[in-house]
């Protein structure tokens, strides 16, 4: 990996994310999210991060939604980004916490209106008796906010993880592939290869 140098996991998945907008057909920013439920049931769901900082990865969501109330139940989470394209892999661990509702408006408000409309009308992970439902749903809240600006629903935000742990993969020959991990040491971080 010629990436080993970096002593900064956030710089050098800059760094690959960057590579990852340019090479990556479809959703460079995709992420799957695991989580899991009371009973120690994992679930993992893709995601598109919406931002990333070196105080961690945001997503938005339905707080009422499957993954809103495991990761709401038990604020822990991994993330895994693949760029096929490029053959590497990302995985992230860490806690979670709540973004701030000031982000979570600004972040709202610059949704297209229809996805903000889809906000309020979807009952996100409950069961749907017909897409008709749905599309009523649709046309309710477009009525009730036919201009200017739709407030977010109460129960859609984000969440931030700050990771813990990092892990950088690509691929290599032979599957002898490089692998490079990132743990907190101190105000830093410290480094560790690990087998393919």
């Amino acid at each position: 990996m010629s990436d080993t140098q970096h002593d900064d996991p956030f710089d050098l998945f800059a760094k690959w994310f960057g590579e990852a907008k340019e090479k990556e057909i479809n959703d460079p920013n995709a992420m799957a999210v695991a989580s899991v439920d009371a009973s120690g049931r994992p679930s993992i769901r893709m995601v598109l991060l919406k931002d990333f900082d070196a105080g961690g990865f945001v997503f938005y969501t339905n707080y009422e939604s499957r993954k809103g109330t495991e990761i709401l139940g038990n604020p822990q989470t991994a993330l895994l980004f693949h760029w096929k394209s490029l053959r590497r892999q990302v995985r992230i661990e860490g806690p979670v916490e709540k973004v701030s509702d000031a982000e979570a408006d600004d972040y709202f408000h610059s949704r297209p209106r229809q996805s903000q409309i889809g906000a309020w009308a979807s009952q996100q992970s409950r069961p749907l008796e017909s897409r008709f439902a749905l599309e009523k749903a649709v046309a309710k809240y477009a009525a009730k906010y036919p201009v200017g600006t739709i407030p977010r629903p109460p129960y859609w935000s984000g969440f931030r993880i700050r990771p813990d742990y990092f892990e950088f993969w690509e691929d290599r020959p032979f599957r002898l592939h490089d692998r490079l991990i990132f743990k907190p040491a101190g105000n830093g971080w410290a480094t560790e290869k690990l087998y393919p």
